[in-house]
């Protein structure tokens, strides 16, 4: 730990976050000094006193923290809960780490003048709410229909590989019937190694896709519930279904003041235009910054309301003939 001995009035902190310790920086608010580094456990006695230790050099107005999402979600619960102003501050790109040296008291500090200069403004999501519970469950329910899309293909590959008399058996019949055939496999007098390990597989296969169906479903209908009490209004516009709603209510989280305007909005989902321009020619490009998340589920709301909405497939008409400029020649 090293400290300065003579407290300014304002402090500004920085926090490197990890698994079991977090490493902190305190900075004058003022004179831009570094006071002081230390690390603290992630635990709740030990952001007491990181709280404490910052609090000790003077009034602190503001808290820099790296991964507010992740690892320092702990952390800025607590310090939520205490008042302090949290501002999200993004890992330092590698052209600064390299012209600087990676140290985690390094990045903690970098956290803090990130906040005194003002290039971190962003305020963290507070994670304590239905949205929180929105987002776990997300997690779940997509997870299960990765995996359930994977092991339906791996049981397609083991039946194209098959014995012709398994394969045979299966050949004409719809997937749903398969699965429920499959799973009441038992081993047979006259298979050779090959055709019971097989079965065996398809069996098993079967069994786990039941299961992730199961946990899919089960999945849906807490996001359809929460999501609906959540934002009831969302939810009944045309075009917008349960994971739709849940990734954009994800992407404003629990705390959505936090988001200025609908620009601030656009530029979070990342659907504001970037300029590109240079010399005489004056343009935009697609932003592919933001959330990809809920980036993904605008676009799907477009794709689904241009083809049952009036309104839009109008909108949709209208802007691609503006957008068409014929060449004169």
């Amino acid at each position: 730990m090293n400290r300065m001995t003579d407290p300014p009035d304002n402090v500004t902190g920085g926090v490197d976050t990890h698994a079991d310790i977090h490493v902190a920086a305190a900075v004058c608010s003022t004179s831009h000094r570094l006071l002081g580094t230390a690390e603290f456990p992630t635990t709740p006695a030990g952001y007491v006193k990181l709280l404490v230790w910052l609090m000790s050099f003077g009034l602190l107005d503001a808290v820099g923290i790296e991964g507010t999402g992740s690892y320092g979600a702990g952390l800025a619960r607590f310090l939520t809960a205490e008042g302090v102003t949290l501002v999200e501050v993004d890992r330092p790109d590698r052209a600064a780490r390299r012209l600087h040296g990676k140290s985690d008291p390094v990045d903690a500090e970098a956290a803090a003048r990130a906040v005194l200069s003002g290039r971190a403004t962003g305020t963290p999501k507070t994670r304590d709410g239905i949205i929180e519970a929105i987002r776990v469950l997300q997690v779940v329910c997509r997870s299960a229909v990765k995996d359930r899309t994977a092991a339906t293909n791996q049981f397609h590959a083991v039946v194209v590989s098959a014995p012709a008399e398994i394969r045979d058996e299966l050949a004409q019949i719809p997937l749903k019937q398969r699965l429920e055939r499959t799973r009441r496999w038992r081993d047979r007098a006259g298979d050779d190694v090959a055709s019971r390990a097989t079965r065996q597989a398809l069996r098993e296969l079967a069994t786990r896709i039941g299961l992730l169906d199961e946990q899919a479903d089960r999945m849906e209908a807490e996001l359809d519930v929460l999501t609906d009490q959540a934002a009831p209004a969302l939810r009944d516009l045309v075009g917008i279904g349960v994971h739709t709603a849940a990734r954009l209510l994800v992407a404003a989280g629990d705390n959505p003041e936090r988001i200025r305007s609908e620009a601030a909005f656009a530029h979070l989902c990342g659907v504001a235009p970037i300029r590109a321009s240079s010399g005489k020619i004056n343009r935009h490009r697609l932003n592919r910054g933001g959330d990809r998340s809920a980036n993904h589920a605008l676009w799907r709301i477009v794709m689904v309301r241009r083809t049952c909405d009036p309104r839009t497939a109008s909108y949709v008409a209208r802007r691609t003939a503006e957008a068409y400029v014929p060449q004169v020649r």
